[in-house]
């Protein structure tokens, strides 16, 4: 058998794994990238990118019905859906390709198979040209996590079909019907009705996107109702059955069944850990109840010497969260005194419109006890979203009322993914709300919103009428529920 010593192994070529493996060559150490499918894992191969490229694709077919609000007349639309399939390929094939070049340019290992812990610095890789037993210093768990199954909807990949398979269809559905209302959900769900397909979408909890502040779920779901998706709240798929033509989903609510027909079932009600059969109880290595493997704020795990990362850990299941992990499990490792110590953790959503999350929301804060201030500003009052045409939502700061340090920022509404890095970065770094209401923000941009609805704040937004506030105290009768009225900032130059 076929022998190797490094310094450190990584079991796992995602996000979180490759970006760890890049850091330990970076710093010195001999590093072996170990990956049993396709480099990328999820994110690259069936996640973020794919899923991105589909959805930008469907927003660009939305945008050319809607031209002649322009005055673009545009004639017959047609989407080629297997080129649009193959585009996304190559997209995808690019990255990947990338990162193997990344890993190595930067003096790293890779190794393509299924490893197995035989002890903590023994793991056996059964690769295409037989097993590499592989002694490490350090090991790197980074196997990532898959989609849920659910009782009565085992995944086939023809009519039941989970995330991965939703972005490689051959052909578009007439009809999907899709299981869960979370961000996943609705983001393939939204896609598909731009694409042209009919869309119903089954959610247990009262409103879709469960766990969102119910200002940015009321702001999804009008948008749900202009696209025609059919959501069904407070319901639960009890079954199925196959037809010669379609599948027929059996949904109880309120204690009635209905039947709906779908070509495609789509089951998104969350993932689960990749934390079996590489030989974890071999070693020892704790797990809580939902499987996910314990680790303090270096990565490590119960077991010396060996460390977890990325989804296997619990949430945020993330993909900047596990490449974050991995820089500092790899810094650990090189003897650095790094810590995964991030303040805030941005998250994103890309429904119609966007939704982009850091921070603490307005309820989230008054539970932990904070007296609030907030501020929100619509970007139905930003000149330059009048211009594109997208006009829905909202920006919101979420403040504490005395030291008037920023506890949360979110936004929905156009661009609300690329807008909520400025967020992040003021809770990061401990800003206060004059911090972002005082920087000039350059006009007209959309990142205005997130200046407005900081002076929003603070009683003293110049687009939108303030509701109240004592002379001479700023900030001090802040509206709690940001209901600012506002008026077009499109006279601003």
């Amino acid at each position: 058998m076929q022998k190797k010593n490094v310094d450190a192994l990584v079991i796992g070529a995602g996000p979180g794994g490759y970006v760890a493996a890049i850091r330990l060559a970076q710093l010195g150490k001999k590093v072996l990238l170990v990956e049993k499918n396709a480099l990328g894992g999820v994110c690259l191969n069936v996640g973020c990118i794919p899923s991105k490229a589909l959805i930008t694709a469907a927003k660009t077919v939305d945008k050319i019905r809607k031209a002649d609000q322009m005055g673009i007349i545009v004639g017959d639309l047609v989407v080629d859906f297997p080129k649009l399939i193959s585009w996304k390929d190559g997209i995808v094939s690019k990255l990947t390709g990338g990162i193997g070049s990344l890993v190595k340019g930067n003096g790293g290992e890779i190794l393509m198979g299924t490893a197995k812990f035989l002890s903590p610095r023994e793991i056996e890789v059964d690769t295409p040209d037989g097993p590499v037993l592989i002694e490490a210093e350090n090991v790197i768990i980074a196997t990532g996590s898959r989609p849920i199954e659910i009782p009565g909807f085992k995944f086939d990949g023809r009519r039941v079909i989970s995330s991965s398979e939703a972005l490689s269809l051959s052909a578009l559905p007439n009809r999907i019907l899709v299981i869960g209302g979370g961000y996943i959900g609705l983001e393939l769900g939204i896609m598909y009705a731009k694409l042209g397909s009919s869309v119903t979408v089954v959610e247990r909890m009262d409103q879709v996107l469960p766990g969102f502040d119910p200002e940015i779920v009321q702001v999804i779901a009008r948008q749900l109702k202009k696209l025609n998706v059919n959501v069904i709240l407070n319901a639960a798929a009890k079954g199925w059955e196959d037809g010669p033509l379609c599948a027929k989903v059996h949904i109880e609510k309120n204690g009635q069944l209905m039947d709906l027909d779908a070509d495609k079932i789509l089951v998104t009600v969350g993932r689960k850990p990749n934390t079996e059969g590489f030989g974890l109880d071999v070693i020892g290595v704790e797990r809580d109840a939902q499987g996910f493997i314990k680790v303090n704020n270096q990565l490590k795990t119960n077991v010396p010497g060996v460390y977890a990362i990325g989804d296997v850990c619990g949430q945020p299941m993330l993909a900047h969260k596990a490449s974050k992990d991995g820089e500092v499990a790899a810094e650990v490792i090189a003897g650095h005194p790094s810590v995964q110590d991030a303040k805030v953790i941005p998250a994103v959503v890309f429904t119609d419109p966007e939704i982009g999350s850091a921070g603490l929301s307005e309820a989230e804060a008054k539970a932990q006890g904070f007296d609030i201030i907030v501020g929100k500003f619509p970007f139905a009052a930003l000149g330059r979203a009048m211009t594109t045409g997208e006009t829905e939502g909202f920006v919101k700061v979420v403040a504490d009322k005395g030291s008037q340090e920023i506890l949360g920022i979110h936004i929905v509404g156009p661009g609300a993914s690329d807008l909520i890095a400025e967020g992040a970065l003021a809770i990061e770094m401990g800003a206060f709300v004059d911090d972002l209401s005082l920087t000039v923000h350059a006009h007209p941009t959309l990142a205005e919103g997130l200046m407005e609805a900081a002076k929003a704040a603070l009683g003293e937004a110049i687009h939108a009428i303030n509701p109240r506030k004592d002379k001479g105290v700023r900030g001090s009768e802040g509206d709690a529920s940001g209901s600012n009225s506002s008026i077009p900032a499109s006279a601003h130059r």
